[in-house]
């Protein structure tokens, strides 16, 4: 254990995720098969920090229903869904997830977050100055840039597909490749 954290604390922020999956690479709503399996992303975190994990998925409520089917499937795998609801102007999923944030920074603890969102900067810069490890799992081309400025400094960026492997077919996605990378017949 890297940091001497009994525990890493998995937050999702299912918003940020399924938008940039459905609006930025699929051009559109995802079907079954092109959502991410998220017992491997818990998996992959319990792996990758060689410690127990909780999952924390959060959602918004703020509609006054919930995707129940969706909902007893993260409960299934282990998660612990987080519904939230607020006023039409608040992002509540985003407020929730600062105060996640800042709750583990108080009572200790890793995390990896699973977002783009470049709002969680000043959060993450806390637990990366509190000695915490802490990841980051998404799609590596569309992670904030204030995000990013933060690897030197010890966050860990996972691609949410290549990384992690949390799909079960092959995304379209056009990103930059690192010629170590390449597979040509992925082309062919």
């Amino acid at each position: 254990m890297a940091s001497g954290q009994s525990t890493t604390y998995l937050v999702v922020d299912g918003e940020n995720l399924d938008a940039t999956l459905g609006s930025s690479i699929l051009g559109g709503r995802p079907t079954p098969e092109y959502r991410p399996r998220w017992e491997r992303v818990l998996t992959f975190a319990g792996e990758r920090f060689d410690q127990p994990v909780k999952g924390l998925f959060f959602l918004n409520a703020s509609g006054g229903s919930l995707p129940m089917s969706f909902v007893q499937a993260l409960l299934a795998i282990g998660f612990q869904p987080i519904p939230l609801a607020g006023d039409a102007s608040e992002k509540v999923v985003d407020i929730g997830i600062k105060r996640m944030l800042e709750a583990i920074a108080e009572n200790g603890g890793d995390v990896v977050l699973g977002s783009h969102d470049g709002d969680f900067f000043p959060e993450v810069e806390r637990l990366l100055d509190l000695g915490r490890r802490v990841g980051l799992v998404a799609f590596r081309e569309f992670v904030s840039s204030t995000l990013t400025a933060l690897q030197p400094r010890g966050l860990e960026i996972h691609d949410l597909e290549l990384d992690v492997q949390a799909f079960n077919v092959q995304l379209p996605r056009l990103r930059i490749i690192p010629l170590d990378e390449f597979d040509p017949v992925r082309y062919l």
